[in-house]
């Protein structure tokens, strides 16, 4: 008789939990199977140790908020270590160019210079030389015409 009992509640809790999820389904029967999965999948886990509870998330969440956030940090002064040390190495780079430029125009001025004195020199050997010359020719058609020696 008592098994009989625990037939009839047994089979009565099955009829009242499937009307409740046949109701809770809007009378969908899919619906309401699925949601029954869920739930006994759920209890199971409950039951494993494996389900979180609110609070237990949220703690879990704020440590890995933490850890991804002191990744970030790591990574934002990697970045800026990195940004830092390029911009000596642009820094140097640049002075290099500056004395580079500075040295390539002493030397242009001192080319310029040197060419320019060659130049000059030239100038006044080539005007000498005529000069000379000029003055021989002349000496030589005054003595020609009888104007001097």
């Amino acid at each position: 008789m008592a098994s009989r009992r625990a037939l009839q509640i047994g089979g009565a809790t099955i009829a009242v939990g499937g009307v409740y999820y046949l109701y809770s389904a809007g009378g969908n029967p899919t619906v309401a199977e699925k949601k029954f999965e869920h739930d006994v999948s759920a209890a199971g886990a409950r039951l494993k140790g494996q389900d979180l509870s609110s609070t237990e998330a949220q703690k879990k969440g704020e440590v890995l908020a933490k850890e991804a956030g002191a990744t970030l940090d790591r990574t934002v002064d990697n970045v800026r270590a990195d940004i830092r040390q390029a911009d000596k190495v642009v820094t140097s780079k640049m002075h290099e160019a500056g004395s580079k430029v500075d040295q390539l125009k002493d030397e242009g001025t001192k080319a310029f210079n040197d060419t320019s004195k060659e130049l000059k020199q030239t100038a006044d050997s080539f005007d000498k030389k005529v000069n000379q010359k000029t003055s021989e020719a002349k000496s030589g058609i005054s003595s020609w015409l009888g104007f001097g020696k």
